[in-house]
């Protein structure tokens, strides 16, 4: 039965916008694994002056009430780019998005879907993917796994109870993203061992670190090899360069030369590794406020970053090398490099990789030779409308 208190309207104003990002914290504030996102980048998050997803895609933010009170929101969006992509790829025309939700319970949840999905076929899409909050680049997927231990930056946590309120709304899973922890204090099995050695003895590899004082032109090259490496995975949505430039400017701080390496093969870029210090380890405390005094202790941590965590976002190999033992022994040597650095240096103990797409054979087999194991489950949804 409808709730005639309940009620769903668009955001319109600058005080929509702020209890729009304000929500989340109230409902997970007694989450103890719950890391309170900084309130600056969810704001910029949804501000398509300031998020360069926007050059190709639109977005529609929702806010549900009861009683005076917010209780929900929800965003709805296309994305120009998976619109125009295969439909056996993941989305495809007439595919749109909601995501960006946050519900107080099951009765606002349902009212948030089904607003969303109006507003989705009134966009004149025939079919809704979720939670994809906002781009499939940011945090893609409903966490139904691993809810017992905090997300490391970049990753998406929710309640449990989400889950079955998405699936009463009729969604049917259709992809898993899956993460990786383990310990990298004592280093890999010895056969991965024997694989790294004899790449170093190989004339045509080379393993380096990025050149921060070049951070454009590096980061060019990553990206030519990620569109290439990724493009035919499912959910594919290639990186453009405003997001690439945006992306640049809140990660830079984070990016530190010994964590990220390039492979060539005869002096030609065909991988990469990044690697971040988790950053969640440090804002936790903050409330998602940087000022007065937290900007000055995140400084100061970035200045010499100590993470107990180190978290692998991306990772690829160029399509033409995928498959054959070269790109499985690229990718350990990189592993293996960054592993040293980022527990000499940094301190860390152990590593999480991911997302990694539940068909990804070649990375879970790399994920399993180096004994990671499975420790967070996202789940994206989908429904015709």
């Amino acid at each position: 039965m409808a709730d005639p208190k309940l009620s769903v309207r668009p955001v319109e104003s600058k005080a929509d916008r702020q209890a729009f990002i304000d929500l989340a914290y109230r409902l997970n504030r007694d989450d103890p694994n719950w890391v309170p996102p900084l309130r600056q980048e969810m704001a910029e998050r949804i501000d398509p002056a300031k998020n360069g997803w926007f050059s190709h895609a639109e977005a529609r933010l929702f806010l549900a009430e009861r009683d005076g009170r917010t209780v929900g929101r929800i965003s709805a969006h296309i994305d120009r780019l998976a619109l125009e992509m295969p439909a056996d790829q993941g989305f495809g025309p007439g595919t749109g998005f909601w995501g960006m939700f946050e519900a107080e319970d099951a009765a606002v949840a349902h009212a948030l879907i089904a607003r969303a999905e109006a507003e989705l076929a009134a966009m004149g899409m025939t079919r809704a993917v979720g939670p994809v909050s906002l781009s499939i680049w940011e945090e893609p997927g409903l966490l139904i796994q691993g809810h017992d231990h905090p997300p490391t930056v970049m990753m998406g946590h929710n309640r449990a109870e989400y889950q079955p309120w998405i699936e009463a709304a009729g969604y049917a899973p259709v992809k898993q993203l899956l993460t990786y922890d383990l310990d990298i204090t004592n280093g890999f099995p010895a056969l991965v061992n024997r694989i790294v050695a004899a790449g170093e003895k190989s004339s045509k590899i080379r393993i380096r670190r990025v050149d921060k004082s070049r951070f454009a032109e590096e980061a060019a090259t990553i990206l030519a090899i990620l569109n290439d490496a990724w493009s035919d995975n499912w959910g594919f949505v290639p990186l453009t360069q405003p997001e690439i430039d945006d992306v640049g400017k809140k990660l830079k701080p984070v990016v530190f030369e010994d964590l990220i390496r390039i492979a060539e093969i005869d002096g030609e870029p065909v991988a990469f590794m990044i690697t971040l210090p988790d950053l969640n380890e440090a804002i936790a405390p903050f409330d998602g406020k940087l000022f007065p005094f937290n900007f000055i202790r995140l400084l100061w941590w970035l200045r010499r970053p100590k993470a107990r965590t180190m978290r692998v976002p991306l990772m690829g190999v160029v399509k033409r090398l995928q498959s054959s033992r070269m790109a499985s022994q690229l990718a350990f040597m990189m592993i293996e490099y960054i592993r040293r650095d980022a527990v000499a240096k940094f301190g860390a103990r152990r590593g999480e990789i991911g997302w990694i797409l539940d068909d990804n054979q070649g990375m879970k087999a790399i994920a399993d030779a180096i004994e990671a194991k499975v420790n967070r489950v996202y789940q994206l949804y989908a429904r015709s409308l």
